[in-house]
């Protein structure tokens, strides 16, 4: 009796080891570290799903106000070539170039032993650098020099969560510099939104950053950013009104520091975007990022 009860069993579990979905054999999170930084429920962004229009987005969204798509375009594929294992194996010996975690994260390192700079006067709104954005200027000096690492020492050492006591200057960021070339085949398989601005160009840009990092305030043109693991936080403020902030100071910091003195009508947009979310932002837009785990994400910028 016992003997056939236990085959009984067998058969009914036999069909679920074969209707296991293939996306099973991947970790949680793509085998990326989870954070510990807490989560805001507070949403104030907009969200969209599949039934937004092209005209539609046009009317209401593109030169005015940001919107979160949702359901918009399936990344499945790419997702499942942003696995830590995945992405260590095809790229794992290939440079990559970091930026400062700052609003002059367009700074690509500097020399040991240099002495440190003075930081510019904050929120001035000068000349253009990488990916059009738009930041306060860096002092006269000489040009710095890149920081260039293989993409694997870059996860397996620098790919830590955020101290906070470290400045946004001081902590090194993936993000954007990819070379095309050797990036290409990854990117041929990512599925931008369809909806872009007329008279832009796409330009993807590419990142992989710890819990508890991000970038502070600053501003360029319009684009998206989609999360492809982990979660990341956003807040954003419109043109004419320009946030409070030091450009040296982590996101981090200022969430800590700042964030909470804020008069509710003071407070920036914000929501919390998780994979398979697109936040669109317009033209201009002061904005910074908190990434509340080991995050991948990709940028469109259109320019």
């Amino acid at each position: 009796m016992a003997a056939a009860a236990r085959r009984l069993l067998s058969l009914l579990l036999l069909p679920l080891a074969w209707t296991r979905p293939a996306g099973c054999t991947d970790p949680p999170g793509g085998g990326w570290l989870a954070g510990t930084v807490p989560e805001e429920e507070r949403c104030t962004v907009e969200r969209a799903d599949a039934s937004l229009t092209y005209s539609l987005f046009l009317q209401r969204f593109a030169f005015s106000r940001p919107v979160i798509l949702r359901g918009v375009t399936d990344n499945s594929a790419f997702r499942a070539l942003c696995t830590r294992e995945k992405l260590l194996a095809a790229f794992g010996a290939r440079p990559v170039r970091l930026s400062t975690a700052n609003t002059y994260s367009y700074r690509k390192g500097e020399s040991r032993g240099c002495p440190p700079q003075r930081p510019p006067p904050p929120h001035r709104r000068a000349g253009p650098s990488r990916g059009g954005a738009r930041i306060a200027p860096p002092p006269p000096s000489s040009p710095l020099p890149a920081v260039d690492v293989p993409f694997q020492e870059y996860v397996e050492q620098l790919l830590k969560p955020q101290d906070p006591a470290r400045l946004g200057s001081d902590t090194l960021y993936f993000f954007g510099d990819n070379n095309f070339t050797e990036w290409g085949p990854l990117f041929q398989q990512y599925v931008p939104p369809a909806f872009g601005i007329p008279g832009t160009s796409p330009a993807y840009s590419f990142g992989i950053a710890g819990s508890g990092s991000g970038v502070p305030f600053h501003w360029h043109g319009p684009g998206y950013s989609e999360v492809i693991f982990g979660r990341k936080r956003w807040f954003l403020y419109p043109p004419d009104k320009t946030p409070h902030f030091h450009p040296n100071e982590t996101t981090l910091a200022w969430l800590h520091r700042t964030y909470p003195a804020l008069p509710l009508a003071e407070r920036p947009l914000e929501c919390t975007l998780r994979p398979g979310e697109v936040l669109y932002f317009p033209d201009r837009w002061w904005h910074a990022t908190l990434n509340l785990d080991t995050s991948v994400f990709i940028s469109t910028f259109l320019g």
